[in-house]
């Protein structure tokens, strides 16, 4: 199941949005940019003004406010670059990269630029890529890292393939990044979550191996895994995130392992999806701090223990979702969840009393029997604003299975 939420959908008909909003920018030249978001992409809310205000964004095939940039400008680099990666795109049955020609480069479909100052002999600078849904097929090349003014990187829907290169880490102003609905492979870069990226869209492709123990670094607002390969564990860094995240989804992949007590945190998250994954153990009570949850999808993992009261009394729920887990029972706050209007599916579980459960034998032997999560005991209930001390002191600690430790509560 496809988690949505009322800021972000993945179905967005990207192309016409990014063409009106582009091009409502070069009739108002003179408007601060920086405030200005729409909703394209595999999600992204972008910004296109991010780079700075006062400047005024022209290109992306529309007839360029400078025609003819001075040679040895930044743009001399970007040539070089545009023109190395256009070599290592195989096909193009939408002819986008037939504007690829000659030195301006702000006149290529889909490649804008932001003119520093409205004066016309200003050198504008490459700021913006998107050939979301250009249908192109290719490599992404080194040489894109001298795109060093870049803000937003848009991908969404195409046929890119391999790895993301290490020289990623160079681009210094890079703010969005939507890779999404790709075939690209390997592991994740961990400078990408060592950027000041605030949206970071990597799902629906076929990356692998473990998440980067780094994801805490990220100053995201909205991250997106889910759709891929990944396997072992969610990092424990998770839980010194900047707190301003609203959505982190890392459904479909081969997760293992806990979910960190440290979501708990994110006081303003909106969005929590880690179904379909093979997490064990029990739900830390720290998700009951996510107060401004909307959508918290837990299906098809292999989660157990009683479903905390707390959470069910969420404000701000729009969708539970604890199906086909390993659950033992849930609270009369749970059972309210239906008066709320609030979508709740706890098929497949071991409820007893229940209708739509689990057959007894597959309840009387849970997996994750020998899995420690490593729950930091709290001396008094739960306080939300004092968790974090909490975290922080067990953040050393390891999970691993141990012969006759037991998942706490």
């Amino acid at each position: 199941m496809q988690t949505r939420s009322k800021r972000h959908t993945h179905h967005t008909n990207t192309s016409l949005l990014s063409l009106f909003f582009l091009l409502l920018l070069l009739l108002l030249p003179t408007t601060n940019t920086a405030a200005a978001a729409v909703t394209i992409g595999g999600g992204v809310s972008v910004g296109i003004g991010n780079a700075g205000t006062g400047g005024v964004w022209i290109g992306g095939g529309v007839t360029s406010q400078n025609p003819n940039p001075p040679a040895g400008s930044t743009l001399d680099a970007a040539y070089s670059a545009l023109q190395a990666w256009k070599a290592a795109i195989s096909a193009d049955p939408s002819g986008v990269l037939a504007t690829w020609v000659g030195q301006n480069v702000c006149s290529y479909k889909g490649i804008f630029c932001k003119q520093q100052s409205p004066s016309s002999s200003s050198t504008p600078t490459v700021t913006g890529i998107d050939l979301n849904r250009a249908n192109l097929q290719g490599t992404l090349v080194t040489e894109l890292s001298l795109l060093t003014d870049l803000t937003l990187l848009h991908l969404n829907s195409n046929r890119f393939h391999g790895a993301v290169p290490e020289t990623f880490r160079d681009l210094i102003s890079l703010q969005e990044l939507d890779l999404s609905n790709n075939q690209f492979s390997g592991p994740i870069p961990d400078a990408l979550f060592d950027k000041r990226l605030d949206a970071i869209f990597l799902n629906n492709n076929q990356f692998d191996g473990e998440i980067p123990d780094n994801l805490g670094n990220s100053p995201a607002s909205v991250i997106n895994l889910g759709y891929n390969k990944f396997t072992g564990q969610i990092p424990l860094s998770l839980g010194f995130m900047n707190s301003r995240l609203k959505e982190i989804l890392f459904l479909n992949n081969q997760l293992t392992g806990c979910v960190p007590e440290g979501i708990g945190l994110f006081s303003q998250m909106q969005v929590f999806d880690v179904s379909f994954n093979s997490l064990m153990g029990h739900l830390p009570d720290t998700v009951a701090c996510l107060n401004e949850i909307e959508v918290l999808n837990l299906a098809h993992n292999e989660l157990s223990g009683s479903l905390p009261e707390l959470v069910c009394s969420l404000r701000s729920l729009v969708n539970l979702t604890v199906a086909y887990n390993f659950f033992s029972g849930f609270s009369q706050e749970c059972a309210k969840l239906f008066v709320r209007n609030v979508g709740f599916d706890f098929e497949s579980n071991c409820i007893p009393g229940r209708d739509m459960q689990r057959p007894q034998p597959e309840c009387s032997l849970v997996p994750g029997g020998g899995l420690s999560c490593l729950r930091i005991p709290a001396a008094q209930p739960l306080v939300c604003g004092s968790i974090l001390g909490r975290v922080g002191a067990g953040a050393d600690r390891q999970v691993r299975p141990g012969p006759g430790s037991s998942s706490s509560p």
